[in-house]
């Protein structure tokens, strides 16, 4: 990714190569994004005329813009006057707050709340929910559901989500393989790993559930928006 969004705008030559070639002229607004994205707008409607969709290369010198995508060529070069020009970009999301480091908007976008004035960023759960409560650090809190609610600070180096559900649940069910204890373990997401691993390598992801009961097979039962479960998802006993 490259800093801010480019814009080149004047009468050019647009030429595409791949699997709707075409070549048009006019007066157009090229807009590059940070992601290499490129979009070419004439003067009608939403659509643009041609567009590569984060390409592999972009490169834009002396009013000529060209982007590649595999055996897709774009390419807008201007044929009389010009003007190009950068804008910072970033992404957008609904506001949750303020970033108690700068005072800048902070958003929630992808799984990501973010400040649009440092950059500041904090991976969240994608199905928590960000509250009103601000933390004593001066970032908002979430709450989630892991077996029970939990509430903490978006940012982790300040109060960890994984602590907090290892402290409720760590070593509170047996392995059904092995009679190991069951841990708490980040491995992508947060799951219920059997403490023998690699030896036993038996575990589930916790699900976005709340913890309601045992299973026939010993593990627990989650309530979740889609029913109840067991902890093993392949398990067809009674819940």
């Amino acid at each position: 990714m490259h800093d801010g969004t480019r814009v080149l705008a004047g009468q050019c030559i647009t030429s595409f190569e791949g699997d709707r070639e075409r070549t048009e002229r006019g007066n157009v607004l090229v807009v590059c994004k940070p992601d290499n994205t490129v979009l070419v707008h004439d003067a009608t409607g939403y659509q643009p005329i041609a567009w590569l969709t984060r390409a592999e290369s972009v490169t834009l010198a002396d009013g000529t813009l060209t982007a590649t995508d595999g055996d897709q060529h774009l390419r807008v070069e201007a044929d009389g006057e010009y003007e190009t020009t950068r804008y910072p970009t970033t992404a957008a999301g609904p506001p949750v707050g303020t970033c108690p480091a700068c005072d800048g908007h902070l958003v929630r976008t992808d799984g990501t709340v973010r400040c649009l004035g440092c950059d500041a960023s904090h991976g969240v759960p994608r199905d928590a929910t960000i509250r009103d409560a601000e933390c004593d650090c001066g970032y908002p809190r979430l709450s989630v559901t892991r077996g029970r609610e939990f509430e903490v600070c978006i940012d982790r180096d300040c109060e960890s989500l994984d602590e907090a559900v290892r402290a409720a649940f760590d070593r509170e069910w047996n392995c059904p393989d092995c009679e190991g204890d069951l841990r708490i373990l980040r491995r992508g997401g947060l799951l219920a790993g059997c403490e023998h691993y690699p030896d036993c390598d038996t575990g589930w992801g916790l699900p976005a559930g709340t913890v309601v009961g045992t299973c026939d097979c010993g593990l627990p039962v989650f309530e979740t928006s889609a029913g109840r479960r067991c902890l093993d998802t392949a398990c067809d006993g009674p819940k």
